[in-house]
């Protein structure tokens, strides 16, 4: 056996290796130097790399795979210790119940914050209204976030307190809805992702004293998502709305040691962007360029979401009359945009919902080829929750990825009975998160977690994916749009890192590229999908250094 020209730092041995490299699919072992692979084969051939100061793990004949690469990850935004958890609460008196629970327990709190509320938990569709906190919050102010975080649910003192009035209802932090027959503002805001996590809504909640949105609650929260992510194996984690004032909480956390996973940070577009702010996106960019923290693509908004009907569908929704929701832009408006950050070279991820949301995207992506020619630029919808089948085939042939979250489809979520299937109507069921029509159409498909919206663990998603059955077992939902277990895995390998021109460095266990790699305590590829759910990252690696170990 012929000795290596240089000893690895770091030999995995004994493993059953899924590389996500059609070239060499299936391996035993991999050597790794200075923080890249530099041999993957068989464990007959390990031990040539081996030199006296090599660090060893034996594998047991468990499961590596690649490190997962979140697409889509709010790892600044939740969940948040200090506020009340509502996750799972599936009525509204139970909602009331924990929040007055919590208030009594604290009852010199300066405010009451709650997050992750469910729509489907307010009866009759509706939405909530400070009417329904008053009685469980009294005279301090409340905000409760909904689990999605693009709506707002204030109390009548925090209506005070931040000014929302019937003469204000444009608001730095989201539109405050209003009650048709008086109004007066019913305490449900609207818009909140769009505007409340702007840099100027942002600072608007904090100057007004919310404590959710202080620097020091920001990185707590981003502080133990990052911690959460390592442990799932998530090693690249792709943030996708920032300001460029929130790149300090990642500089402060790489300084603490607490940045193990990799960071794509998206830079946060909102209407009225200057070409101003873009020079200085573009400057972030280039400051911000490494192989740990990467600054770069650009997050907007056409739709919203389609709990509370604000989506944008090409047909009415559900029991709504004319309603169908609205577009953030005109078509044509959007189209031009994207057209003149094409030319600038920017990436643009774009959270579209409703199918009339996407085909805008895609109309606005076709009309930049045509003006500027095409070009490689990965531009992505991210969601693509409610899509015409006519637009299926454009994803591939405009080189759109479809960023995609697994959970959401899940029935127990989005489902029969559940506000989201109620709203689109049975009718457009089959437009719901078509992951294997995209996939057969050869659309790239980059898995994500939406966290904290939806759980942060790849095995949550992947079970999804392979199943649309709901986590606790029973019956699938939409059962033709499932895709099988690789095809899931590389979406949550290769096909997140080709989303994020990442492809050349990472995604796969392949020579020359970044030793980040996941040792499973299950073989997810040969289980019974059931078992999925539960099978832990048992040790992970980003750059040839175990981070994150399960004795």
């Amino acid at each position: 056996m012929a000795q290596q020209p240089f000893p690895a730092d770091l030999l995995l041995t004994g493993a059953r290796i899924h590389t996500v490299d059609a070239d060499l699919p299936e391996a035993e072992a991999l050597a790794v130097h200075d923080g890249r692979i530099v041999w993957v084969g068989p464990d007959a051939g390990a031990d040539a790399w081996a030199g006296p100061d090599t660090e060893r793990i034996d594998a047991g004949g468990k499961l590596v795979l690649p490190g997962f690469i979140d697409a889509h990850n709010h790892v600044r935004l939740g969940s948040d210790d200090a506020c009340v958890q509502l996750a799972g609460v599936r009525t509204l008196e139970a909602i009331l119940d924990r929040i007055g629970t919590w208030h009594e327990a604290h009852p010199d709190a300066p405010w009451i914050e709650a997050e992750a509320f469910d729509y489907s938990a307010i009866p009759g569709g509706r939405m909530p209204c400070a009417a329904d906190l008053d009685p469980v919050t009294g005279d301090t102010p409340a905000i409760v976030l909904s689990y999605d975080v693009h709506t707002a649910w204030l109390n009548t003192a925090a209506m005070r307190r931040l000014g929302v009035t019937r003469e204000r209802t444009d608001l730095p932090f989201g539109t405050a809805a209003v009650d048709p027959a008086t109004g007066e503002p019913t305490g449900f805001v609207k818009d909140f992702a769009i505007k409340g996590l702007s840099l100027e809504g942002h600072r608007a909640l904090r100057d007004l004293g919310v404590p959710w949105a202080s620097p020091d609650r920001q990185y707590g929260r981003l502080a133990k998502s990052l911690d959460d992510a390592i442990g799932f194996g998530i090693t690249t984690v792709v943030e996708p709305q920032n300001s460029l004032d929130d790149l300090e909480l990642y500089e402060r956390a790489r300084a603490e040691g607490r940045l193990r996973s990799r960071i794509v940070a998206a830079l946060f577009h909102p209407r009225g962007t200057t070409e101003e702010e873009l020079d200085a996106f573009a400057a972030a960019a280039r400051r911000y360029a490494g192989d740990r923290l990467r600054v770069g693509p650009l997050k907007l908004y056409i739709d919203d979401v389609v709990e509370p009907r604000t989506a944008a569908l090409l047909e009415p929704y559900t029991g709504c009359g004319k309603h169908r929701g609205e577009t953030f832009y005109p078509a044509e408006e959007f189209a031009e945009l994207l057209a003149g950050l094409d030319a600038r070279g920017f990436q643009c991820f774009v959270h579209a919902t409703g199918d009339r949301g996407i085909r805008t995207v895609l109309d606005a992506v076709e009309h930049a080829r045509a003006v500027n020619g095409p070009r490689d630029a990965r531009h992505q919808v991210v969601h693509v929750e409610c899509l015409d089948p006519a637009d299926v085939p454009r994803f591939a042939e405009l080189g759109v990825v479809a960023c995609m979250q697994p959970r959401h489809c899940a029935p127990e979520i989005a489902g029969p009975g559940q506000d989201w299937a109620e709203n689109v109507g049975e009718d457009r069921w089959h437009k719901a998160w078509p992951m294997r029509s995209l996939h057969e159409a050869g659309a790239v498909l980059a898995f994500s977690s939406d966290w904290n919206v939806a759980e942060m663990d790849p095995m949550v998603g992947i079970y999804t994916a392979i199943t649309r059955r709901p986590l606790g077992g029973g019956d699938p939902w939409q059962p033709a749009e499932t895709v099988d277990v690789r095809t899931a895995v590389h979406g949550y390998t290769m096909g997140s890192a080709h989303a994020n021109f990442l492809e050349a460095d990472r995604g796969s266990l392949t020579v020359g590229k970044a030793a980040d790699f996941v040792v499973l305590s299950r073989d997810i590829l040969a289980i019974a999908p059931e078992r999925i759910p539960g099978t832990v990252a048992e040790t992970v690696v980003v750059a040839g250094e175990v981070v994150h170990r399960i004795a």
